[in-house]
């Protein structure tokens, strides 16, 4: 398992390219046949992806960890980026749809992956367990949002919120940009009580996503291709402009689930 320690923001605005890229960015989060496991020190997260190919994966236990499974005091939220799939769960089998959602509670034990899906992973600690929920495309809290005369019509996906899937404090969904739109949102924000992490995918080949992050008056910049992950501190703006219509999913946790708990940056108050 990588490790990420937690940046102060006058230790970001030092940083070159590679270094920020290093820090921030998770470049090679889907590795075929192999479970990539991240663990970042904003909010004690862990992001990771699962590729399994001819027989089923199983989540691994960190030694970090020190647990016996990985959801002894940990919850966990999955996206399926692939194909239609298979999670297990204790021996249940949960099928994610294309850009479904599976929520694992606290003290669920083996987790196994198997092909041909492409398993999104963000799991925090958790105080309190909450029962294993299946939601597929379109069964979330739905929310259109955006206009053409600013490139950012959109779907937001909530699927884990405190109205949606029950957790002891991961929020997560799916955002889907239109045709002809590329902001994922403008203004931008933060929400210094609790840290966010994007994954980009459905980004072309010959196509990016500009992140924006950083504090408001001191922006910085992340290029990133198609399924790569972007970790974002609470201090932090996110923003983000793609070259063509792309998704993400977005995860959070911290101190609280409330969605539009959000401190708006406009465009001119951004350097």
């Amino acid at each position: 398992m990588q490790n990420r320690y937690a940046c102060a923001p006058e230790h970001v605005q030092g940083m070159d390219t590679s270094e920020l890229r290093e820090r921030f960015l998770i470049e090679d989060l889907f590795q075929t046949g192999a479970v990539t496991l991240v663990y970042s020190h904003q909010d004690r997260v862990i992001i990771g992806g699962a590729v399994p190919v001819d027989v089923p994966l199983p989540l691994p236990v960190p030694a970090e960890l020190r647990a016996q499974s990985f959801c002894d005091r940990r919850e966990l939220g999955i996206v399926n980026v692939g194909q239609d799939a298979i999670v297990t769960v204790d021996g249940t089998d949960y099928t994610i749809q294309a850009k479904g959602c599976l929520y694992v509670g606290r003290g669920a034990g083996e987790i196994t992956f198997a092909a041909p899906g492409r398993f999104y992973l963000f799991s925090a600690p958790a105080h309190t367990s909450y029962p294993t929920v299946l939601v597929q495309p379109g069964e979330g809290d739905q929310r259109h949002l955006g206009e053409a005369a600013t490139s950012n019509v959109r779907t937001l996906n909530r699927y884990i919120h405190p109205d949606g899937i029950a957790s002891a404090q991961i929020s997560m969904g799916v955002t889907e940009l239109a045709e002809g739109s590329m902001w994922n949102t403008m203004p931008a924000h933060t929400h210094d009580r609790r840290m966010e992490a994007y994954l980009y995918f459905h980004v072309a080949d010959d196509a990016r996503v500009v992140h924006l992050m950083g504090q408001p008056e001191e922006t910085r910049h992340l290029i990133v291709a198609d399924e790569q992950a972007v970790i974002s501190p609470s201090w932090s703006i996110h923003s983000g402009v793609g070259t063509r219509a792309y998704s993400f999913v977005w995860a959070m946790a911290g101190e609280n689930q409330d969605f539009d708990d959000m401190d708006h940056r406009t465009i001119t108050q951004l350097r």
